[in-house]
Protein backbone atom coordinates (compact mmCIF):
# COMPACT_ATOMS: atom_id res chain seq x y z
CA UNK A 1 0.00 0.00 0.00
CA UNK A 2 1.60 3.56 -0.90
CA UNK A 3 2.23 6.03 1.83
CA UNK A 4 0.83 8.79 -0.64
CA UNK A 5 -2.84 7.98 -0.73
CA UNK A 6 -5.03 10.16 -2.76
CA UNK A 7 -7.70 12.57 -1.70
CA UNK A 8 -10.44 10.27 -3.00
CA UNK A 9 -8.94 7.40 -1.28
CA UNK A 10 -8.26 9.45 2.11
CA UNK A 11 -11.59 10.79 2.57
CA UNK A 12 -13.30 7.63 1.50
CA UNK A 13 -15.43 9.06 -1.51
CA UNK A 14 -18.47 6.90 -2.63
CA UNK A 15 -17.67 3.99 -4.41
CA UNK A 16 -21.46 2.65 -5.80
CA UNK A 17 -19.97 1.03 -9.29
CA UNK A 18 -17.67 -1.10 -8.64
CA UNK A 19 -17.68 -4.41 -9.46
CA UNK A 20 -16.72 -6.83 -6.43
CA UNK A 21 -15.29 -10.43 -7.48
CA UNK A 22 -15.65 -11.98 -4.23
CA UNK A 23 -17.57 -12.31 -1.35
CA UNK A 24 -14.64 -11.24 1.05
CA UNK A 25 -14.70 -8.43 -1.00
CA UNK A 26 -14.61 -4.92 0.66
CA UNK A 27 -18.06 -3.24 0.78
CA UNK A 28 -18.45 0.55 -0.71
CA UNK A 29 -16.86 3.61 1.24
CA UNK A 30 -19.26 6.12 2.87
CA UNK A 31 -17.92 9.57 2.88
CA UNK A 32 -17.79 11.27 6.50
CA UNK A 33 -17.75 15.03 6.87
CA UNK A 34 -15.20 16.66 9.18
CA UNK A 35 -17.39 19.32 10.63
CA UNK A 36 -16.94 20.44 14.58
CA UNK A 37 -19.76 20.98 16.78
CA UNK A 38 -21.86 18.25 15.45
CA UNK A 39 -20.93 14.47 17.47
CA UNK A 40 -22.84 11.39 16.93
CA UNK A 41 -21.81 7.94 16.15
CA UNK A 42 -23.95 5.24 14.95
CA UNK A 43 -24.20 2.11 12.35
CA UNK A 44 -23.82 2.28 8.43
CA UNK A 45 -26.02 -0.96 7.36
CA UNK A 46 -25.15 -2.36 3.60
CA UNK A 47 -27.01 -4.49 1.64
CA UNK A 48 -25.45 -5.29 -1.96
CA UNK A 49 -26.84 -7.36 -4.96
CA UNK A 50 -24.49 -8.17 -7.68
CA UNK A 51 -25.05 -10.02 -11.40
CA UNK A 52 -22.90 -12.23 -12.49
CA UNK A 53 -21.86 -12.68 -15.95
CA UNK A 54 -24.02 -15.75 -16.49
CA UNK A 55 -27.16 -13.83 -14.58
CA UNK A 56 -27.37 -15.26 -11.66
CA UNK A 57 -27.87 -13.03 -8.89
CA UNK A 58 -25.55 -13.06 -5.65
CA UNK A 59 -27.08 -11.00 -2.47
CA UNK A 60 -24.22 -9.94 0.02
CA UNK A 61 -24.40 -7.22 3.36
CA UNK A 62 -22.01 -5.75 5.42
CA UNK A 63 -21.58 -2.91 8.51
CA UNK A 64 -19.58 -0.64 9.91
CA UNK A 65 -19.42 2.20 12.24
CA UNK A 66 -18.81 5.81 12.08
CA UNK A 67 -18.22 8.37 14.48
CA UNK A 68 -17.50 12.02 14.65
CA UNK A 69 -16.27 14.23 17.94
CA UNK A 70 -17.49 17.93 18.75
CA UNK A 71 -13.43 18.89 17.21
CA UNK A 72 -14.81 17.09 13.85
CA UNK A 73 -12.45 13.94 13.97
CA UNK A 74 -14.12 11.07 12.31
CA UNK A 75 -14.21 7.25 12.52
CA UNK A 76 -14.78 5.64 9.69
CA UNK A 77 -14.60 1.80 9.04
CA UNK A 78 -14.08 -0.70 5.87
CA UNK A 79 -15.89 -4.12 6.72
CA UNK A 80 -16.03 -7.51 3.94
CA UNK A 81 -19.24 -8.02 2.18
CA UNK A 82 -20.60 -11.41 3.36
CA UNK A 83 -23.65 -13.44 1.99
CA UNK A 84 -26.81 -11.93 3.00
CA UNK A 85 -27.55 -15.39 4.75
CA UNK A 86 -24.37 -15.42 6.80
CA UNK A 87 -24.98 -14.99 10.73
CA UNK A 88 -21.28 -13.67 10.93
CA UNK A 89 -19.58 -10.25 11.70
CA UNK A 90 -18.49 -8.52 8.67
CA UNK A 91 -14.11 -8.07 9.34
CA UNK A 92 -12.63 -5.27 10.06
CA UNK A 93 -10.64 -4.32 6.97
CA UNK A 94 -9.24 -0.71 7.03
CA UNK A 95 -10.74 2.06 9.54
CA UNK A 96 -9.66 6.20 8.71
CA UNK A 97 -9.40 8.49 11.25
CA UNK A 98 -9.34 12.44 9.99
CA UNK A 99 -8.43 15.76 12.72
CA UNK A 100 -9.34 18.43 10.77
CA UNK A 101 -7.48 20.80 13.37
CA UNK A 102 -4.20 18.97 12.48
CA UNK A 103 -5.42 18.12 8.83
CA UNK A 104 -4.10 14.59 9.71
CA UNK A 105 -4.95 11.69 7.82
CA UNK A 106 -4.90 8.59 8.96
CA UNK A 107 -5.50 4.93 7.25
CA UNK A 108 -5.11 1.79 9.58
CA UNK A 109 -4.91 -1.92 8.07
CA UNK A 110 -6.46 -4.29 10.44
CA UNK A 111 -5.47 -7.31 9.23
CA UNK A 112 -1.22 -5.82 9.10
CA UNK A 113 -1.52 -4.38 12.45
CA UNK A 114 -0.35 -1.55 10.51
CA UNK A 115 -1.10 2.17 10.22
CA UNK A 116 -0.05 5.23 7.69
CA UNK A 117 -0.07 9.13 7.96
CA UNK A 118 -0.31 11.88 5.48
CA UNK A 119 -1.10 15.92 6.04
CA UNK A 120 -3.28 17.31 3.76
CA UNK A 121 -2.27 19.94 1.60
CA UNK A 122 -6.46 21.26 2.06
CA UNK A 123 -9.44 20.82 3.81
CA UNK A 124 -11.99 18.29 2.65
CA UNK A 125 -15.35 19.42 1.90
CA UNK A 126 -17.80 19.71 4.42
CA UNK A 127 -20.57 17.87 2.26
CA UNK A 128 -20.69 14.70 0.76
CA UNK A 129 -19.51 14.32 -2.96
CA UNK A 130 -23.51 13.39 -3.95
CA UNK A 131 -24.70 16.81 -2.31
CA UNK A 132 -21.95 18.91 -4.27
CA UNK A 133 -23.27 17.39 -7.46
CA UNK A 134 -26.50 17.01 -7.22
CA UNK A 135 -26.71 20.93 -6.31
CA UNK A 136 -30.38 20.15 -4.05
CA UNK A 137 -30.30 24.07 -4.04
CA UNK A 138 -30.71 24.32 -8.29
CA UNK A 139 -27.13 26.39 -8.60
CA UNK A 140 -25.33 23.82 -10.34
CA UNK A 141 -25.50 23.98 -13.60
CA UNK A 142 -27.80 21.64 -15.77
CA UNK A 143 -26.32 17.98 -16.81
CA UNK A 144 -27.98 16.65 -20.16
CA UNK A 145 -27.21 13.58 -19.47
CA UNK A 146 -28.95 13.27 -16.14
CA UNK A 147 -32.81 13.65 -14.55
CA UNK A 148 -32.99 14.63 -11.21
CA UNK A 149 -36.33 14.47 -9.05
CA UNK A 150 -36.31 16.32 -5.86
CA UNK A 151 -38.03 13.59 -3.38
CA UNK A 152 -38.94 16.13 -0.76
CA UNK A 153 -38.31 15.45 3.10
CA UNK A 154 -38.52 12.11 5.53
CA UNK A 155 -37.31 11.37 8.71
CA UNK A 156 -34.45 8.77 9.48
CA UNK A 157 -33.55 7.44 12.67
CA UNK A 158 -35.46 11.03 13.73
CA UNK A 159 -33.48 12.83 11.48
CA UNK A 160 -34.82 15.22 8.78
CA UNK A 161 -33.85 14.54 4.94
CA UNK A 162 -33.72 15.59 2.08
CA UNK A 163 -34.07 13.22 -0.82
CA UNK A 164 -32.64 13.76 -4.88
CA UNK A 165 -33.08 10.83 -7.11
CA UNK A 166 -30.78 11.20 -10.43
CA UNK A 167 -31.77 9.00 -13.42
CA UNK A 168 -29.43 8.51 -16.33
CA UNK A 169 -29.75 7.10 -19.22
CA UNK A 170 -27.15 5.34 -20.87
CA UNK A 171 -26.01 3.19 -24.14
CA UNK A 172 -24.80 -0.47 -23.35
CA UNK A 173 -21.69 -1.32 -24.58
CA UNK A 174 -22.40 -5.04 -25.54
CA UNK A 175 -25.76 -4.76 -27.05
CA UNK A 176 -26.68 -1.01 -27.39
CA UNK A 177 -29.79 -1.25 -25.52
CA UNK A 178 -30.37 1.58 -23.27
CA UNK A 179 -29.70 1.28 -19.10
CA UNK A 180 -31.42 3.26 -16.88
CA UNK A 181 -29.25 4.03 -13.52
CA UNK A 182 -30.70 5.53 -10.87
CA UNK A 183 -29.21 7.25 -7.57
CA UNK A 184 -30.97 8.48 -4.12
CA UNK A 185 -29.36 10.56 -1.58
CA UNK A 186 -30.87 10.93 1.63
CA UNK A 187 -29.02 13.98 2.86
CA UNK A 188 -29.30 15.34 6.39
CA UNK A 189 -28.37 19.11 6.79
CA UNK A 190 -28.13 18.88 10.28
CA UNK A 191 -25.40 16.04 10.60
CA UNK A 192 -24.11 17.40 7.42
CA UNK A 193 -24.25 13.60 5.95
CA UNK A 194 -26.10 11.22 3.25
CA UNK A 195 -28.05 9.51 5.76
CA UNK A 196 -29.14 6.66 3.13
CA UNK A 197 -27.33 6.30 -0.41
CA UNK A 198 -29.78 3.57 -3.23
CA UNK A 199 -27.83 2.89 -6.50
CA UNK A 200 -29.38 0.70 -9.12
CA UNK A 201 -27.73 -0.48 -12.70
CA UNK A 202 -29.64 -3.40 -13.89
CA UNK A 203 -26.31 -4.77 -15.54
CA UNK A 204 -24.42 -4.69 -12.19
CA UNK A 205 -26.72 -4.93 -9.22
CA UNK A 206 -28.18 -2.47 -6.70
CA UNK A 207 -26.48 -1.44 -3.23
CA UNK A 208 -28.32 0.43 -0.62
CA UNK A 209 -26.53 2.03 2.50
CA UNK A 210 -28.68 3.09 5.29
CA UNK A 211 -26.98 5.09 8.72
CA UNK A 212 -28.97 3.74 11.76
CA UNK A 213 -28.58 3.60 14.99
CA UNK A 214 -27.43 7.35 15.60
CA UNK A 215 -26.63 8.48 18.81
CA UNK A 216 -26.12 12.32 19.02
CA UNK A 217 -23.74 11.79 21.73
CA UNK A 218 -19.97 12.89 22.25
CA UNK A 219 -18.42 9.38 20.88
CA UNK A 220 -15.65 7.25 22.79
CA UNK A 221 -12.81 9.64 22.58
CA UNK A 222 -10.41 5.73 21.76
CA UNK A 223 -12.48 6.17 18.58
CA UNK A 224 -10.19 8.53 17.31
CA UNK A 225 -6.90 7.00 18.10
CA UNK A 226 -4.50 4.03 16.51
CA UNK A 227 -4.81 1.16 18.09
CA UNK A 228 -1.96 -0.17 20.70
CA UNK A 229 0.34 -2.49 19.08
CA UNK A 230 -0.14 -1.01 15.58
CA UNK A 231 2.85 -0.46 14.03
CA UNK A 232 4.26 2.25 11.05
CA UNK A 233 5.96 0.41 8.40
CA UNK A 234 8.03 3.67 7.43
CA UNK A 235 9.15 3.98 11.19
CA UNK A 236 10.02 -0.31 10.94
CA UNK A 237 12.26 0.48 8.20
CA UNK A 238 14.24 3.11 9.91
CA UNK A 239 14.82 1.15 12.65
CA UNK A 240 15.55 -2.01 10.46
CA UNK A 241 18.49 0.29 8.83
CA UNK A 242 20.14 1.69 12.25
CA UNK A 243 20.35 -1.97 13.53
Amino acid sequence: MPTRLSLTSAFCTILLAVAIPSTRASAQSFFMTPIPNVPFSGVVNIERTMVRKDGSIMQFKSTREVARDTRGRIHNELRALIPVSSTETPELLNIHLYDPQTRISTEIDVRKRTFWTITMNHPPSTEPPSIRFAAPDGNAPPNEFTKQEDLGIREIEGVPAHGIRQIQTVTDENDGKEVVITDEYWYSQDLRINLMIKHSDPRRGMSTMTVAQVTRTEPDPAFFEVPEGYTHPGAQAATEKVN
